[in-house]
C-alpha cells in the first residue's frame, strides 16, 4: 500500500505536469522513464481511484484550401507509407485553421516521417502564399542538406503555386501529392492537427482573451510537443529524443 502511495504520487505529478494530456499508457512510459517499472493495467486502476483521465478525443473539421487545378498535380510518392528509416526523407504539410471570437488563424507547419517531430510552422492572420515559402526557408535553415527528401501535402493551392513548386526542384526535393478528396492520404499531418486541437484548443477556447494569446498557446504547445511529450510509437521517446537516437 505504501508503494501504491509513492506510485500515486508520480502519477499525479505527471499528469499536472502534462496538463491532463496524458492517458494510463503514457503515464506508464513516463513511470518508466523515470525508473518506476510498473504494469499499465495497475496504473489504469490507480488513475481510475484517483479520477484522473486523459482528455477525450472530439472530432474536429478540416480546413481545405483546395481552389480547384492551378498548376500541375504530382503524383502521390507515398501511398500511405508515412514512415520513414531516417530523418529528412519523408516531410509532411498542411494548413489547418483556428477560429477564436469571429476571427480565424492559420497554421502551417511541416511533420517529419521518421521522428514525427514539427520540423517548422508558421503562423498567419491569412493563408497566403507568403505563409508556405516562410515555413520551407525555416525548415532549409534548419536542415540545408534536403537532396532526396519527399515532400508531401494535399492538393491546396499554394502547393500547385509554381513558385513553391519550384523552390522544391531547385532544393532537390520530389513534391508527392495526396489525391483529391482523400484525408487518408495526409494521415500523418491530420493526426498531429488532431492531437493539437485537442489538448490546446477544444474545450480551451475561453482561456485565450484574443488571437495574440491563442498563437503564442500554439508556440508553446509545439516547443512542448517537440520537446517534452512522449509518443509511445517513438519507444516512448519525445520527437527530438528520438532523432537523436537514430542518429547517434
Amino acid at each position: 500500500e505504501r508503494d501504491n502511495r509513492e506510485i500515486m504520487a508520480e502519477i499525479k505529478a505527471i499528469y499536472e505536469e502534462h496538463k491532463h494530456r496524458y492517458g494510463y499508457r503514457r503515464i506508464t512510459a513516463e513511470l518508466r522513464r523515470r525508473g518506476l517499472l510498473v504494469n499499465h493495467k495497475k496504473v489504469q486502476r490507480l488513475m481510475n481511484k484517483l479520477k484522473l483521465f486523459g482528455i477525450v478525443s472530439k472530432r474536429w473539421h478540416k480546413y481545405s484550401s483546395y481552389r480547384g487545378t492551378q498548376g500541375p498535380i504530382k503524383p502521390d510518392l507515398i501511398k500511405r507509407s508515412f514512415s520513414a528509416v531516417y530523418p529528412n526523407h519523408k516531410w509532411y504539410s498542411d494548413v489547418t485553421e483556428f477560429k477564436l471570437k469571429g476571427q480565424k488563424t492559420y497554421l502551417s507547419p511541416i511533420i517529419d516521417g521518421c521522428t514525427q517531430e514539427i520540423v517548422s510552422y508558421t503562423i498567419s492572420r491569412s493563408p497566403n502564399l507568403k505563409q508556405t515559402m516562410d515555413m520551407l526557408r525555416q525548415a532549409w535553415r534548419k536542415h540545408p542538406a534536403l537532396n532526396g527528401l519527399i515532400f508531401h501535402t494535399d492538393q491546396g493551392w499554394q502547393y500547385q503555386n509554381g513558385q513553391f513548386q519550384a523552390w522544391l526542384k531547385n532544393h532537390g526535393i520530389s513534391q508527392s501529392m495526396s489525391r483529391k478528396g482523400n484525408s487518408l492520404d495526409d494521415g500523418l499531418m491530420e493526426g498531429f492537427f488532431g492531437i493539437l486541437k485537442r489538448e490546446m484548443f477544444y474545450g480551451f477556447e475561453k482561456h485565450f482573451k484574443n488571437l495574440t494569446e491563442l498563437e503564442d498557446a500554439i508556440r508553446d504547445y509545439i516547443e512542448y510537443y517537440n520537446q517534452k511529450r512522449i509518443k509511445i510509437k517513438l519507444k516512448g521517446l519525445t520527437p527530438l529524443e528520438y532523432r537523436k537516437l537514430v542518429l547517434s
